[in-house]
Formats: structure tokens, sequence, C-alpha cells
């Protein structure tokens, strides 16, 4: 006798400035389901969370696909808590913390992980540039606390551009952060499990040359950036890289799964970036390219990621 259909509710588009990103991740996680054993059901939070809570009786299992505020940041997760309905990776704690980058660099600091210096920047306290600079530096990276996918980030070579570079973070939010900008190789490092992590091979991010970081549209225009999976690195930094964004993952109190990312010096110094709860997810987007590598080709790493969401 064939076991029954999971009925999954995949949540994707909302209110966030990464909607099409995640409408996009949707796509190819609905293709890549088999139909076998899953029945999908497509909601959007932006127009369908009534609908979402009238048919949770029927739901076995909730994939969430939503980047940003109002997804990522623990409040969707809040909701299928109360409603009953399991879904993949990190809880409402987790989620919250990860999507606070200040809150996020405090913790990965009294775990010991290696950060970049920062400092807090709010309406209430804009302080003149020339006084940052003298702390921090210069060049600085310029970003809104609760963001997502680069969005109103900046990198500031002079005062004016720090001043430039605040003034649009603020357009994001509340809270801007103005950190160190390390220079040197971008680095990614997946994570799976819930009680027992395996972290998964390295990638290097190498944005196009007309792109000065890994921005937005290096991120998500076909070409733009080359992704090399595994990472051409020591075998030295390879596990240094996975024990932080292990320990990454732990210090945030996360589940599931998760990416780290972090910045390589020229000295082969490891600083930590953020933690992403739910990273991108079409075939080709980071986290699934290590996960191949790892031997989960995608088909098989959503339902990796559906069992654990089931295993909570």
């Amino acid at each position: 006798m064939a076991a029954k259909k999971l009925t999954i509710a995949l949540l994707a588009g909302g209110t966030s400035g990464e909607r099409e990103v995640s409408l996009s991740g949707a796509a190819g996680v609905e293709k890549a389901l088999d139909p076998e054993k899953f029945d999908v059901r497509r909601f959007d939070p932006a127009t369908d969370l009534a609908q979402l809570v009238d048919a949770a009786a029927e739901i076995d299992f909730a994939f969430i696909l939503l980047h940003g505020l109002q997804g990522e940041d623990g409040t969707v997760q809040g909701l299928l808590d109360l409603l009953h309905v399991p879904y993949q990776g990190s809880g409402v704690l987790g989620s919250a913390i990860a999507m606070d980058k200040d809150l996020a660099k405090e913790l990965y600091r009294l775990n010991s992980l290696p950060v970049a210096e920062w400092e807090i920047i709010t309406p209430n306290n804009v302080d003149d540039a020339s006084k940052i600079t003298s702390r921090l530096g210069l060049p600085l990276v310029v970003k809104p606390v609760r963001e997502g996918s680069s969005l109103g980030m900046t990198i500031a070579y002079s005062e004016k551009e720090v001043e430039a570079g605040i003034e649009m973070a603020l357009m994001h939010g509340q809270e801007v952060m103005v950190e160190q900008y390390i220079q040197g190789r971008e680095l990614t490092v997946g994570v799976i499990g819930n009680d027992s992590l395996t972290p998964l091979p390295l990638i290097e991010i190498v944005p196009g040359e007309e792109f000065t970081f890994f921005d937005y549209k290096a991120k998500y225009e076909p070409g733009a950036s080359e992704e090399i999976c595994p990472a051409p690195v020591s075998d030295e930094v390879r596990k240094k890289a996975q024990d932080y964004a292990v320990r990454a993952h732990k210090a945030l109190r996360l589940r599931g799964y998760s990416r780290t990312d972090m910045m390589m010096d020229r000295d082969e110094n490891l600083f930590l970036l953020e933690t992403n709860t739910i990273p991108g997810m079409t075939p080709t987007s980071l986290l699934p390219q290590a996960a191949a590598e790892h031997g989960l080709p995608f088909p098989v790493f959503l339902e990796k990621l559906i069992e654990l969401g089931m295993e909570k």
C-alpha cells in the first residue's frame, strides 16, 4: 500500500523587498517536490493568511520560502506554531535572532566567533560621520540591521558616502549597522541537521568586475557572479570555516539548516557577516549547490529539510 501523500503548504511571496526572489524559489521547489509523495498548495502571506488559517487542519507541513521581514524573522513561524503546523528550519526565537544583525553579532562575539567592529546608528543618535570614521576607519559597510539580500547596503569610502549610506539604510528601518569593511574573499558555509549538525562544502562567491560587493543585483542577475563549489581554499581554512558555521548555528539557536556568510582577509583570517535561516532555494542557489556537492541533489535535499522539520 502506497504511503499517504503529505499536503505541503508552500508559503511564498510576502510583503518584503525580497518578494520576487521568494516567488522564484517557490517555483523551483514546487517543481522539484515529487508529486507521488507531496500534494503542494501555494499560499502567499501577502493575500492568503486567512485561507492558510482556515486550511490548517488539512496541512501536514509548511515549507516556508519567505525572505526578509514578516517571513524570515519569526513572525510566520509563530503563526504556524499556533496552528500546530510543522515547518522546516528554525523556530520563532532563532529566526528573530538571526534576522537582527546586531544581536547576532553580539552572540557570535560571546561565543568567541570573529567579527568586524561595528556601531549601531538610529535616527536619535546619528553621529557626525567624521566621528564614526575616526572610531572605525574607512572604508565602512553601511546596512540596515533587519533586512536581507543586501537591500539598503552600501560600502562607503569617504565621510560623505558614510552619511549617504546611513540616510539610505534608514529608509529600510530604524537601526543601521556601520561596520569595518573586510577586504578579501567571500565564503559561505551551509549547515544541516537538528541535534547532529553536518557542515556542507564551502562556496566562494566572486562578484563580477562591475560589482564592488555581492549586492542584490550581483546575487540574482544570471551570470553576474561566479560561485565556486567547493571553494579553492586550504584544508585548514575549510575546517575552520565549517567549525565557525556550526558554532554560529548553535549560538543563534537555529534548527534544520542555515547558511553563514563570512569574509577571509589576505592573512586567511575569517570574519562572520551573518547567518541566513531561510537561504535562497532555487536549484542553483548557494545552499542547494553545496548540498548537491555533498551528495544531496535538490529534490533529495528538500525532502531532507521536510524530514528534519517533521522531527520537531
